[in-house]
């Protein structure tokens, strides 16, 4: 435990990143524990009259034709976007300094979420909002390590903590990877375990993928639609395999090359793909990431990250309210805190 603690502290990029340089259709699984084989609760059929119109509302008057992206790619009974809103805390059990998921002891953090839920219920009185964990589970790290692949694998105890805790709430869990100079092809079978779960969901970070031999923290990583695809195509393949409801997929994002040929992404019916805008800094900052990275290349959802300390660094000191950060065209469905 302390040699883990301590290769942790070594690095503290993860908390902030580099970002800081660049300044209902829906069924409620059940909780499915510890239980990988569990299956998902049988749903109603897909409204897509329904979904067509909350995509449109979710487009927010846009005039550039992205949005709302057409595509045919409806997804399955039990999808949880774009019924519903998923509000998240970030982090990592073993530092207080990678996110709010790890900065308070469980019980005051879930309280923290719940009173988040709240104020994007009453920012949006028309969506539903979801509680979720998005836990870290693959660390970059400065150092090589062991496996010499910059980065650091949570024990499956630590992500069994992470899933009692979201029980206590009836909260999604999202299992998030930086995978330094490993490759996602390496990294999500070794999750399929618990992504087998209805309520488990699937984050990457391609800040932390290292293609170019880079050490994580010294210059910002890349994924290409290629590796996207293959993270689609392999929930896909569960999700079929196990009767659940569709995956949700986040990929952050806050600069051009972090996601390369986006044009190339395929959509499927069995996930859905948010693009996270996760740059921090100041109100007009973090709005202006937002349109170039995210909103002039649409794929299908997208996300925005806000950060509790280092959103508030410099002048105006200030987050965005929900209400701005649901004016951006188009509006996040998916949120998260770090």
């Amino acid at each position: 435990m302390k040699r883990l603690s301590a290769v942790l502290a070594l690095l503290t990029v993860s908390a902030v990143g580099l970002t800081g340089v660049f300044n209902s259709a829906y069924a409620r699984p059940l909780f499915a524990g510890k239980d990988t084989t569990a299956k998902a609760v049988d749903a109603p059929k897909l409204d897509t009259l329904q979904y067509d119109s909350l995509m449109k509302r979710l487009a927010n008057g846009d005039k550039t034709g992205r949005w709302p992206v057409k595509t045919q790619a409806y997804p399955l009974p039990g999808a949880i976007l774009p019924f519903n809103r998923i509000v998240a805390y970030y982090g990592n059990m073993y530092s207080k300094n990678m996110g709010v998921l790890g900065q308070y002891e469980p019980k005051e953090m879930l309280a923290r979420l719940k009173g988040e839920v709240k104020v994007w219920e009453a920012a949006d009185t028309l969506t539903p909002v979801i509680p979720a964990l998005h836990y870290i589970c693959v660390t970059a790290q400065a150092d090589a390590g062991r496996n010499g692949l910059h980065n650091l694998r949570m024990p499956f105890s630590q992500i069994d903590k992470v899933l009692d805790m979201a029980k206590q709430i009836n909260a999604l869990v999202f299992l998030d990877i930086q995978v330094g100079y490993s490759t996602v092809q390496t990294e999500l079978p070794l999750l399929e375990k618990y992504l087998r779960m209805p309520n488990v969901h699937f984050g990457i970070d391609p800040e932390f993928s290292m293609k170019e031999g880079s050490v994580p923290g010294k210059r910002i990583g890349t994924f290409d639609a290629e590796d996207i695809n293959y993270v689609s195509g392999y929930l896909g393949s569960l999700v079929k395999k196990y009767n659940l409801p569709p995956k949700v997929f986040v990929i952050h994002r806050f600069t051009k090359r972090m996601v390369t040929n986006y044009k190339d992404i395929k959509l499927r019916n069995e996930v859905q793909l948010v693009m996270d805008m996760d740059g921090w800094g100041g109100p007009d900052l973090k709005k202006g990431t937002y349109q170039y990275f995210i909103a002039q290349e649409p794929v299908q959802f997208t996300g925005f990250k806000l950060f509790y300390k280092n959103d508030i660094k410099n002048v105006p000191h200030r987050m965005l309210t929900p209400k701005e950060v649901l004016n951006l065209k188009p509006s996040p469905i998916y949120i998260q805190y770090q």
